[in-house]
């Protein structure tokens, strides 16, 4: 889904822009390219770099993990490099890990030149768990050019941007704020098709050729979705929240039997 998220994401930011994404010479001369800023690369800023460059914008993007830039690359952006110290960056799954105040206060001042430059910004930050962070503040707004755009697709987590409003789209000190929800839904054939696949494959691999629910929590992707189980949590996060102790290492896996 957030593939589908990442492309509609540009298509917003191209509508809502007064300017077109593509260099063109005309007999009236020439018109400069968009310039557009991916802000976290995940799977679905991916997906945005490579929409808009696909469109003709100039495409840079940011992303706090050190092993992003390679990614960032490959899909024909260029990659913002700020000095910051990013070694613990990076958390389970691949994901970016929370960050202190400290770090964050410090890679705002740095990003507010890189933002200023911008015409359209696609904010993709998330942390899993938590509120998304914020990347864009309002001091960053204000030196925005009139007629920017930003697609804030972390809304329905508190959002990127400290302006953004969930399910709406603004304008403030001359910039228009997007803060979509569910934008798979925009998409809905494919977004149907993904899911529908999704489930598939999940089913496939927790149901054995019996029809025997079969549960190996060994596995990632089965520790990762199953909540509660037996009377049990095995999910590391939920059982965080709920205040339980950490499952050792050796006994992270609950006895599952076929047919439970």
């Amino acid at each position: 889904m957030a593939t589908l998220a990442g492309y509609k994401a540009v298509l917003m930011g191209a509508s809502a822009s007064p300017r077109i994404f593509p260099m063109l010479m005309t007999a009236a001369g020439t018109l400069k390219p968009a310039r557009v800023l991916i802000m976290g690369v995940g799977v679905a800023g991916l997906q945005a770099c490579a929409t808009a460059k696909r469109l003709g914008a100039l495409v840079e993007a940011y992303d706090v993990r050190p092993a992003a830039r390679e990614q960032i690359i490959s899909v024909g952006a260029k990659p913002v490099e700020l000095d910051l110290d990013t070694g613990e960056s990076e958390g389970a799954g691949g994901y970016a890990k929370a960050q202190g105040e400290d770090f964050l206060r410090r890679q705002r001042e740095l990003m507010t030149a890189v933002i200023a430059e911008q015409d359209i910004i696609i904010t993709t930050a998330a942390i899993p768990g938590a509120k998304s962070p914020i990347l864009v503040t309002e001091d960053m707004v204000k030196a925005m050019k009139p007629g920017s755009v930003i697609v804030d697709l972390a809304a329905e987590r508190g959002g990127n941007c400290d302006l953004t409003q969930q399910g709406k789209t603004i304008i403030a000190h001359g910039v228009t704020i997007i803060g979509p929800e569910n934008v798979p839904s925009e998409l809905a054939y494919h977004a149907t098709q993904m899911y529908g696949k999704n489930l598939q494959t999940l089913l496939e691999l927790i149901i054995d050729g019996e029809g025997n629910l079969n549960l190996d929590f060994k596995d990632e992707i089965v520790a990762g979705t199953v909540v509660a189980h037996r009377g049990d949590v095995p999910h590391p996060h939920m059982r965080k929240l709920l205040g339980l102790p950490e499952l050792a290492a050796s006994t992270d896996t609950i006895d599952v039997k076929k047919g439970a």
